[in-house]
């Protein structure tokens, strides 16, 4: 009674295991490779190492990727995308706040504009106080 008992134990953990751990984890990666065969070009990817790109090349034969950052192209394994946007989502967000070196230079003309503009407005008052 007791070996059955043992037995009828092993294999409810068995089962326990097989439900809750292996089974969840071959859904996701069969919903992993459904989305790295819908890739194509043009799409907007991240990768597992958080690196945004665009993709400009997919070689089914190597599985490999070939994405666009800011015009610098890598190349990386299928695997190691993790989230894909469609390109026509991409196209259909607005257009987000300005960042970076574009930010940057966009302050620093209204910086310089502001200056300019108060160097004329004391200029305008001397001359306004020299007559």
């Amino acid at each position: 009674m007791g070996q059955m008992a043992s037995i009828l134990f092993i294999v409810v953990m068995f089962a326990f295991l097989y439900f809750f751990m292996i089974r969840p984890q071959r859904k996701q990666q069969q919903q992993h490779q459904q989305m790295l065969s819908k890739i194509k070009r043009g799409d907007k990817v991240t990768t597992i190492g958080r690196l945004h790109g665009v993709v400009d090349e997919v070689n089914e034969t190597e599985k490999t990727v070939t994405l666009d950052c800011d015009g610098i192209y890598l190349v990386f394994d299928l695997n190691a995308v993790a989230k894909i946007s469609p390109a026509e989502d991409a196209q259909a967000k607005t257009v987000a706040p300005e960042s970076g070196a574009a930010a940057e230079s966009a302050a620093e003309s209204a910086a310089t504009s502001e200056v300019e503009s108060a160097s004329s407005a004391a200029d305008d008052n001397a001359d306004s106080e020299a007559k």
